[in-house]
């Protein structure tokens, strides 16, 4: 007798071939069997007219604090995620002497968008090295498998104090050090080192990265170490401004470290051809034997616009300044008045003073009604600014107005990034590249801006069922988001239906599948804000053999774990 079978359902299996009916037969953490399964199950799930796939590895997200006081890591594990991998870009909480944490919490609510007040009150810091930081994590319940990277704004910090986190140059013996340190990391079951160059990430003071300066040799030297311990991976997000500069440095790190090395390419609007220049020198650079790949998204980069979020398009007008501070019921209240509403309106127009701010507030033309279930490809004639010609008004008291809806929990929705053409042609392009794998969610961060933990929802439904012109194949969709993403940082054991592997696994009502339109919580530590989205559609997430999550909501199973190093299959 079986622990768990699951019958008659369309088996994905995650390595890209055609789907097959069978029924899976789970004993203890991992698949036993697939096929026609003759013995019964303690559990028995019936399948029938649903999909069953892989647990989906998301390995881009930012719950570095999270995990140290939310087992369940909402609201990734609504979206039929087993897998996550944090500390990406560069920052995160370890290593981390006393008196940088201050600094560690300011870098993360400045870069990542998550309230430092939920930071210090939920962070516990029974921790000082990295080591320390993954023993902590290995103390503390999960329900889903979290692996971890070393954080280069934390390792610098650490090693060259005051000098790291301005921007100063590393000595030799400080580069050694801050390599030691990696590697003992890697050793202590890491997987991987990530770093930042880019001006977006900056500090809750203002003041960018202390990592995007940092000398190649620094870079190296760490990547070496990487490389020295025979595993791990490397990830990155750079401008690129100085584009042969900058790549060298990271094709320098993957080759010399004979590591796979990930990249974010993002479309934008100002830069509108330097994705495809990444995306070129990759394969190149694959051609020369030297493993490296673009993180792409699978939607547009899209920020939320609305009075219950961090921005809205009055954020800056002085006479809305005037009620800012105001309780959202008391701002709506005013915001009715006529008399308010139009000295808003004829106030003269305000900048934030930095480009990419105030293109996310007044792009009108790219501000969009989400909708109910969401829609992430809308068409320009359905814009804000579109809708404002139709009425013969101008677009601000659309966008006026729209802000007061629902009692003022009205969101705006703006495809940042990705987006250029008017639609997602950028992005399928991305995801059809050899190059590429999945990431960029950002699950867990920018609690005040975006909800794209949700990635792996879209990914399946709007590229394989829903999309309006060119859609790519299921069975690519979902091995982009499981065997690939998880082979990517070294988890083998995971990603694939085959009997020996990790008993990780999602029931989904494919003709069901719904995301639905993001909403604000005040559930983190201090009452701390924060976005979800949550999904119809997944039955049962099973991970380790246990059914952890139903219709999206946690069944109370704690059956995850830290991750600890590279993983390989076992036999059954």
């Amino acid at each position: 007798m079986h622990d768990i079978v699951i019958r008659n359902g369309l088996i994905y299996d995650g390595s890209g071939a055609d789907p097959f009916e069978a029924d899976v037969a789970i004993d203890g953490d991992k698949i036993t069997a697939i096929g026609e399964i003759d013995s019964r199950g303690h559990e028995e799930i019936n399948a029938s007219d649903k999909i069953v796939t892989p647990g989906f590895v998301d390995i881009h997200t930012h719950f570095d604090g999270q995990v140290t006081w939310d087992p369940y890591l909402k609201p990734s594990s609504c979206h039929g995620v087993t897998t996550i991998v944090m500390g990406n870009c560069g920052v995160g909480f370890a290593p981390c002497r006393p008196e940088q944490r201050d600094w560690l919490i300011g870098l993360m609510e400045g870069v990542e968008d998550i309230p430092g007040t939920a930071l210090y009150e939920g962070i516990e810091w029974d921790w000082e090295s990295f080591p320390e930081y993954l023993d902590a994590l290995d103390r503390r319940p999960l329900a889903l498998d979290v692996g971890t990277q070393v954080p280069h704004g934390a390792v610098r910090a650490y090693v060259m104090g005051e000098r790291g986190v301005s921007h100063e140059v590393a000595s030799e013996q400080e580069m050694i050090e801050m390599a030691r340190l990696v590697g003992e990391s890697i050793e202590a079951g890491a997987l991987g080192f990530s770093t930042s160059r880019t001006e977006k990430h900056r500090d809750s003071s203002g003041v960018i990265t202390p990592t995007i300066s940092a000398h190649e040799q620094e870079l190296v030297t760490i990547a070496k170490a990487v490389g020295e311990r025979g595993t791990g991976v490397l990830q990155g997000i750079s401008d690129f401004y100085d584009f042969d500069s900058e790549f060298r440095i990271f094709k320098r790190m993957a080759r010399e470290s004979g590591r796979p090395i990930s990249l974010t390419v993002e479309q934008q609007d100002a830069r509108p051809a330097w994705w495809l220049q990444l995306l070129d020198a990759i394969s190149r650079a694959q051609a020369e034997g030297i493993d490296m790949r673009g993180q792409v998204p699978p939607r547009a980069t899209g920020v939320l616009l609305g009075l219950t979020v961090t921005a809205h398009p009055l954020l800056f007008n002085p006479v809305y300044g005037e009620i800012a501070d105001k309780s959202l019921e008391a701002r709506v209240s005013i915001m009715r008045n006529p008399e308010f509403r139009r000295r808003v309106l004829d106030a003269p127009h305000s900048s934030s003073g930095m480009d990419l701010m105030d293109e996310v507030l007044f792009s009108y033309n790219k501000m969009f009604r989400l909708g109910e279930p969401a829609n992430y490809e809308p068409k320009p004639e359905d814009s804000l600014e579109a809708e404002a010609t139709r009425k013969g008004v101008s677009a601000e008291e659309v966008v006026y107005d729209m802000l007061l809806e629902q009692d003022g929990h009205s969101l705006i929705y703006h495809p940042l990034f990705n987006y250029g053409s008017g639609n997602l042609d950028y992005v399928r392009t991305m995801l059809d590249h050899p190059y590429t794998i999945l990431g960029l969610s950002d699950g867990g961060a920018h609690c005040g801006l975006l909800c794209d933990a949700s990635f792996p929802t879209t990914l399946i439904q709007h590229w394989g069922r829903d999309r309006e012109g060119e859609q790519l194949p299921l069975t690519k969709l979902i091995a982009m988001q499981t065997r690939q993403t998880a082979a990517q940082v070294g988890l083998y054991d995971r990603g694939l239906l085959r009997p020996g592997y990790k008993a990780d696994v999602n029931v989904i009502d494919f003709s069901k599948l719904a995301l639905h339109h993001p909403h604000v919580v005040n559930d983190l530590p201090a009452g701390g804000r924060r976005l979800v989205q949550s999904a119809t559609g997944y039955e049962q997430t099973i991970i380790s053999g246990k059914v952890a999550f139903q219709q999206g909501e946690s069944t109370g199973e704690l059956n995850g774990r830290l991750i600890r190093g590279s993983q390989q299959a076992r036999s059954v």
